[in-house]
């Protein structure tokens, strides 16, 4: 699939809002509501080499795990992450977060892009995956910014430390 981006301004510093992106144990608080059973890869969650796996909550997926690990971190300006998903985790998929100072807030952007392995894989992309993802992300990047701005989960209400994700069999 083409590289699909989803962006947004928050009244944030940048450093808060790159913190708050590099430890992947947040990132469920604003993806929960297309991303789900998240479990951490490794103990530490911040930096490069933090991942997690979960599931993709996509119409008609019939393989629905993925995994990322972050493969950049390079603060305050950017962070990338690498990860597989589908039959057999054979679609690479490349995640970029960038992270600009925009006026007194802070613009972040999040590009996703896939690689399909196989015919068979582009086709099932091609029936609307874009278009969906497009959506996902944005609402994501919407419920990322409630946080950061409100200090609150999505709602407007405290993040419970129960929620937050935790390696796997931990």
């Amino acid at each position: 699939m083409d590289p699909v981006t989803a962006s947004i301004v928050i009244s944030a510093p940048r450093e808060v809002v790159f913190d708050y992106l590099a430890d992947i144990a947040n990132h469920p608080s604003f993806t929960d509501h297309y991303l789900v059973d998240w479990h951490l890869t490794r103990i530490d969650p911040v930096g490069v080499g933090a991942g997690a796996r979960f599931r993709v909550k996509a119409p008609a997926n019939r393989y629905s795990w993925a995994d990322v690990t972050f493969a950049e971190v390079d603060r305050p300006h950017r962070i990338v992450e690498l990860g597989r998903t589908g039959k057999d985790n054979r679609i690479r998929t490349v995640g970029v977060y960038e992270i600009n100072p925009s006026g007194g807030a802070t613009k972040v952007s999040f590009t996703l892009e896939t690689i399909p392995a196989t015919f068979t894989d582009r086709l099932m992309e091609s029936f609307g995956a874009r278009a969906w993802t497009r959506r996902k992300n944005q609402r994501a990047m919407h419920r990322l910014r409630d946080i950061l701005e409100d200090g609150a989960g999505p709602g407007g209400t405290p993040l419970p430390a129960e929620r937050r994700v935790t390696v796997a069999g931990g």
